[in-house]
């Protein structure tokens, strides 16, 4: 009984010794014996912020290194502290001080104070990580997000593809939501989630690290050789359209550097990496509802979507090829189909997909039955013949899941393996939920 009553003691006196989280501004100082690329862990919150409700959104805080502007970070999380890990760049051996503090113009007018603290700033020595961290780009605020609490970077991430001339890493970011685009509900039924994921950077290296190609995704998804500007060996990108492509230059002095974080996404997703961050669906989904872009029972088409949690998350891999893939949720005695009834709402490439669809409202996971494949010809192109398409591969369902009264994903139902060929037109695939 003793281990209990120690523990609880320990607990209360170091709590006693720890500094208490500064309101609206913090100072750290740091060193390292060698230089290279660092990490900052904040652990911070704000009274009375709400993602989701105008005017309290978030507190913005500046960061400094150094005593140079480094960042700016949205506490897009909420009231209770969390970490958001950011990079303070490339630095050289010895002491630094990072200075953190509330901006006042840029923060919601009715956010509260800003408990801000710094659990450690760490140096990046995994080879990988370190090569990887020392080339991710920073992000420049589009000029129409400043102020607007729209459209924030929530993530970055990479992955590692071996190429003929070594190995290029490639960042993605997920932003909170696009405001021009890809119209909410569809973005449900083809992407499964309002949040917008895009491919900003690229960079390959040869094997002695050296840079032998940069690349980016701009306008119009073109992905042109990057031959901007860098801060040290990271690129300076612009955020400059409303679906939230780069840009080699831009107007806006804002900017954000969130960490970038590896992932392996074989046989996976892209939206596993909001899985493994599940706040990101909190956070999407209480800015769709401050934006009115969800409503009781919104017909297909209009930008809108019911409720988030009424949603089936499905995560699955196939071989689409030359045809069209679209889902039925089996719930009671009703098959709901994931294109709701529109070609345009099916899936139309290859590999790993997300689908959500809107299910009737009381229903919950274990409602559901059954999931149906279904496979379709792709509509003909305007004034073309019909093509005959090929039958759709579907290889396996990594997971199967609804959101919380939180907005954040509850366990999985189902996981299957297959493959199963479908037939286009043929009889659909039936998976049955244990």
């Amino acid at each position: 009984m003793m281990v209990p009553l120690f523990a609880t003691l320990l607990s209360a006196l170091v709590a006693w010794l720890a500094p208490a989280p500064q309101v609206d501004r913090f100072t750290v100082d740091f060193s390292f014996g060698r230089g290279g690329e660092m990490v900052a862990n904040i652990r911070a919150g704000c009274a009375r912020c709400d993602w989701g409700e105008e005017g309290r959104e978030a507190a913005a805080l500046r960061l400094s290194v150094d005593g140079a502007y480094s960042q700016h970070l949205f506490l897009f999380r909420g009231e209770e502290p969390a970490i958001y890990r950011v990079r303070l760049g490339t630095l050289g051996p010895g002491p630094h001080q990072l200075r953190i503090e509330r901006d006042a113009e840029l923060s919601a007018k009715d956010a509260g104070p800003a408990s801000i603290d710094v659990q450690g700033v760490t140096l990046v020595t995994d080879a990988n990580d370190d090569a990887a961290e020392a080339m991710a780009p920073i992000l420049y605020a589009r000029p129409n997000t400043v102020g607007k609490f729209t459209d924030v970077p929530l993530l970055m991430w990479y992955e590692i593809v071996p190429t003929k001339r070594g190995r290029q890493f490639r960042y993605s970011v997920i932003f909170s939501n696009e405001d021009g685009g890809t119209q909410t509900d569809r973005l449900m039924a083809t992407w499964g989630r309002t949040t917008d994921i895009e491919f900003v950077y690229g960079v390959t290296v040869d094997g002695r690290g050296k840079i032998v190609a940069e690349e980016f995704q701009g306008p119009g998804h073109e992905v042109p050789a990057f031959k901007g500007r860098h801060e040290g060996r990271h690129p300076l990108l612009w955020v400059s359209t409303d679906n939230n492509m780069v840009s080699e230059s831009g107007p806006t002095q804002i900017r954000y550097a969130p960490n970038a974080d590896r992932f392996d996404l074989h046989n996976a997703a892209r939206e596993a990496v909001m899985d493994a961050n599940p706040w990101t669906y909190a956070v999407a989904s209480v800015e769709m509802r401050r934006e009115g872009k969800i409503a009781d029972d919104p017909p297909p088409g209009i930008n809108q979507i019911p409720d988030p949690r009424r949603f089936l998350f499905v995560e699955a891999c196939g071989t689409i090829g030359n045809a069209a893939l679209s889902l039925g949720i089996g719930v009671r005695d009703q098959w709901i189909p994931s294109d709701r009834g529109l070609p345009q709402y099916r899936i139309v490439r290859d590999g790993c997909f997300t689908i959500a669809t809107p299910l009737p409202a009381g229903t919950r996971a274990p409602d559901v039955r059954a999931i149906q494949v279904l496979a379709f010809a792709r509509p003909a192109a305007a004034g073309g013949p019909a093509m005959a398409a090929d039958p759709v591969l579907f290889e396996r369902i990594n997971k199967v899941f609804m959101l919380d009264e939180h907005f954040l994903p509850g366990a999985s139902i189902l996981k299957w393996e297959g493959p199963v060929t479908i037939g286009v037109g043929g009889a659909p695939a039936e998976i049955k939920i244990p």
